[in-house]
């Protein structure tokens, strides 16, 4: 049976296979349109190309994870159920579904396939021209009446118009930029989705509750979060392709290759962090991917600013974690870090994670100063003034929202002004925002009045249209989003200063 259309990868045949082409999803054979349009900016680049600021791709990709030579004829063993559904035993679809994971397994060298746990998440959030073929794959699934195996999380809404859709002009480039959300989120829900309002990049939080025990095999796409949970949960995954880790929920399996392997956890580089103070985690998380790309780094000297309770990160080292985490897995293609004496396998087994022959990197004062000093500053005018603040990729924690509505407030109070000079956009899960709304009414009804915009939105996804960033001079503290966009990084500190005054310092 053909593989499923809609994933590039899966239509590589086996040596000396006839190549197949068009028909196989009962769709019409007519060539689709796949030409990004203009407003789409860096949006043309999903979150796995690790592009750099201009555009252009970074380099270095090490492929530690396959253990065969691409070239050469590889059959991953199957068992006699998983090859009797390949060969119709719960009917074409599902049949195509697994054939289309087995496939993608061997280009890896994958040893087996594993059953899947937890619950799957998938990054498929956008509504854009350019997915058609993966929604079509999608429907075609539906259709056939399968669903997950277990309900799903989705990556953030990428359409918010309460928000920044109030504005008739940037409402219209949402609307033309995602024209399909509609359809994507109907087949989504079709398919065993969670609803809207647990649809999060950090679908980990206590609040959306899409957690699993240690060493659970997950099936997740969305490089912030698969970056949190290979290493603070210490589950297993790999970072998927947007549309396979929805095809291995149907199925129910994934492939065993890289880090979902003992041997794929290992670090290859020591990153010794020896500075006098707390850093910026977007920078240090930042420095980080560019260097080590895609292989796993090993932390040392940062414990000493993650709070633990219970042998777990509390919940402002969860939102640490995270920001260093998600700009590591942006600028590079980290999809696990360990971090000494904080994260579960380097607590268990320390420094026995770093191979013989690693490599270290020190991040002193003067290389940290280095690094902070060499961000660039992308706006259309340099010298403009911001006009925007934008928190919250990945989402914000409850702490950070409440972190973030008392830091404003203490703010404005001291200055004895009623609103803020340029509108500070605070992102959450609908979830996270309801309980924030439930336990502190009052101040987040002064932020309201303030200048502060609650929003469920994906922050990169409406900074990062063409039109948006020509448009809009944003500031933030994530690391990710910078990496996406044209944002400009800064500290907390500094944030809330512009965001008092309007004024950026250059």
């Amino acid at each position: 049976l053909p593989v499923l259309t809609g994933i590039g990868i899966a239509h590589l045949p086996a040596e000396g296979a006839p190549v197949q082409t068009g028909g196989d999803s009962g769709a019409s054979s007519k060539p689709k349109s796949t030409k990004v349009p203009d407003y789409a900016g860096k949006l043309q680049h999903s979150d796995g190309s690790v592009t750099q600021a201009d555009g252009s791709t970074q380099q270095g990709f090490s492929h530690t994870s396959s253990k065969v030579d691409p070239k050469a004829p590889y059959k991953m063993p199957l068992t006699q159920e998983e090859q009797d559904i390949i060969n119709g035993s719960q009917g074409e679809v599902m049949a195509k579904v697994l054939k289309t994971i087995v496939r993608h397994g061997e280009l890896f060298g994958a040893e087996r396939l594993a059953d899947c746990g937890g619950r799957p998440h998938s990054s498929l959030y956008t509504g854009s021209p350019w997915v058609t073929p993966v929604l079509e794959m999608f429907e075609e699934i539906a259709d056939a009446g399968l669903k997950s195996f277990a309900p799903y999380t989705v990556n953030p809404m990428v359409i918010d118009l309460f928000t920044v859709g109030r504005d008739p002009v940037k409402r219209s480039m949402e609307l033309e930029g995602f024209p399909l959300q509609g359809r994507l989120i109907e087949v989504h829900t079709r398919l065993g989705a969670v609803p809207l309002n647990d649809w999060s990049c950090a679908c980990y939080l206590p609040q959306i509750g899409n957690t699993a025990e240690p060493g659970t095999v997950v099936t997740w796409a969305e490089s912030s979060a698969v970056n949190y949970g290979n290493s603070v949960l210490g589950l297993r995954v790999n970072r998927m392709a947007t549309g396979m880790e929805v095809l291995c929920a149907i199925a129910g399996k994934v492939p065993v290759f890289g880090l979902v392997t003992d041997e794929g956890r290992v670090a290859k580089w020591h990153i010794d962090v020896r500075l006098s103070e707390e850093p910026h985690w977007g920078v240090l998380g930042t420095a980080v991917g560019f260097k080590v790309v895609d292989q796993v780094p090993y932390y040392t000297g940062i414990d000493q600013w993650i709070g633990m309770e219970d042998g777990k990160p509390d919940p402002i080292g969860v939102g640490k974690l995270k920001g260093m985490g998600s700009s590591s897995a942006a600028s590079g293609a980290v999809g696990l870090y360990h971090v000494e004496k904080v994260t579960p396998e380097a607590i268990e087994q320390g420094r026995d994670l770093l191979t013989d022959d690693h490599q270290t990197y020190v991040i002193d004062d003067a290389e940290y100063a280095r690094i902070r000093e060499n961000f660039p500053n992308l706006w259309k005018d340099p010298k403009g003034d911001p006009s925007v603040v934008a928190i919250g990729c990945p989402h914000n924690t409850y702490e950070e929202m409440v972190y973030w509505c008392e830091k404003l407030d203490k703010a404005l109070k001291d200055a004895g002004q009623d609103k803020l000079a340029i509108p500070v956009a605070l992102a959450s899960a609908v979830t996270v925002k309801e309980l924030l709304f439930d336990e502190h009414p009052l101040l987040c009804r002064d932020m309201k009045r303030a200048g502060v915009k609650f929003t469920h939105i994906c922050t990169p996804m409406f900074m990062g249209l063409k039109g948006m960033a020509d448009m809009t001079r944003g500031v933030t503290n994530s690391g990710k989003a910078r990496t996406y966009t044209n944002l400009r990084i800064y500290d907390d500190d500094n944030l809330v200063k512009i965001a008092m005054t309007g004024k950026a310092p250059y």
